[in-house]
């Protein structure tokens, strides 16, 4: 009974990660356990030690093992421009393009006044202060383009642009309705070469 209980504790954990229900946490849970125990806790260390190694980057609040991510670090990055994403994956994915060589700010989020997710939860002053620092001139919204994401661009184009920056956006070659991360490269490059 304990192994019955241990086994649906483990497809239950399976279950928080995204797109994956019942069936496939189940089939997940069974190969590991009758298959890849190897893998299985290579798994669990990589998860223990991830969680216990990866923060917020003090600058961007993207994810990092250091105090500073190396994006910022980097001195040949173009510091005048700072690019808004909604997940450390959408950031990941503009990289991918190396059509952009300035830095990033990561909201962790969009705005949703209907999960009670406001201003205040994806950073806003944070954004403010670093892009108020004097050294950016322009900022640029790379929300997703859903209703959150450009709710989330009004809010914070508003709210730079009262503090006299230059704001752009994507340009609309990445399909309304679709998430940065599972876009191909060359429509966000695309896109953000053609900001406006």
């Amino acid at each position: 009974m304990a192994q019955a209980h241990a086994l649906q504790v483990l497809v239950e954990a399976l279950r928080r990660l995204p797109g994956v229900g019942v069936k496939s946490a189940s089939r997940m849970a069974f190969h590991l356990l009758q298959h890849d125990r190897a893998g299985a806790r290579q798994l669990a260390q990589a998860l223990q030690h991830a969680c216990d190694s990866v923060h917020h980057c003090r600058l961007c609040h993207t994810f990092t093992e250091h105090e500073v991510c190396e994006t910022c670090q980097d001195a040949s990055r173009d510091r005048s421009k700072l690019c808004v994403v909604e997940t450390p994956a959408d950031q990941s994915a503009l990289e991918r393009t190396q059509a952009f060589r300035g830095l990033y700010f990561v909201l962790m989020g969009k705005l949703s006044p209907l999960d009670g997710i406001g201003p205040q939860d994806i950073g806003l002053d944070r954004l403010l202060d670093r892009a108020g620092d004097g050294v950016v001139q322009e900022v640029i919204l790379a929300t997703n383009f859903t209703a959150e994401g450009e709710a989330t661009a009004h809010v914070l184009s508003e709210r730079l642009k009262a503090r006299g920056l230059k704001v752009t956006r994507l340009a609309r070659g990445v399909p309304a309705g679709s998430e940065l991360e599972y876009v191909d490269l060359g429509t966000i490059a695309h896109a953000l070469h053609d900001r406006r």
